[in-house]
């Protein structure tokens, strides 16, 4: 297991368990969307030219679109 990457870092059909953030400048909307640490997630679409990510949050099987600039705030391990 890979630790410590940021979500922007993995590809479409990837899965991974969220870790930590890199800073406090997370909107709290991402933590009542479900993205908190130990969460289990999985990327279903990224968009071309820098995009949103779609994210499954896998226990919610709830599907969020984030930007790439707040992907790089969420650390992650991937499974």
């Amino acid at each position: 297991m890979q630790n410590n990457i940021t979500l922007d870092k993995l590809k479409k059909g990837e899965k991974a368990i969220i870790h930590s953030f890199k800073s406090n400048e997370l909107p709290a909307k991402f933590y009542e969307l479900g993205f908190t640490p130990g969460t289990a997630i999985e990327i279903k679409h990224i968009a071309p030219l820098q995009g949103p990510m779609c994210i499954n949050i896998i226990h919610q099987d709830s599907l969020i679109a984030i930007r790439k600039k707040e992907a790089n705030l969420i650390l992650i391990n991937k499974i």
